[in-house]
């Protein structure tokens, strides 16, 4: 196996916080990214279903200020 030198780097520096070999610590810290992997891949996937509000006959669609006037009524600035 080849590790790229910035992934030595570290390893290294882990494993010297820790006071633990360098193979302990490229262990610990696979281990560690696996587990990670693993817990996303079981997550459900967000999903958003549309809702159909409906259309209403008279609004005037291409006019939004007069939309928030309908909707928060004549104070709503």
């Amino acid at each position: 196996m080849t590790l790229d030198d910035d992934v030595i780097e570290r390893v290294r520096d882990h494993s010297k916080a820790k006071g633990i070999p360098f193979r302990e610590a490229l262990n610990d810290l696979l281990r560690l990214a696996l587990a990670t992997q693993k817990s996303m891949e079981k997550k459900p996937r967000f999903k958003i279903e549309p809702l159909h509000t409906g259309y209403y006959p008279g609004l005037p669609y291409d006019n939004i200020e007069a939309l928030i006037e309908y909707a928060e009524g004549p104070w709503h600035k």
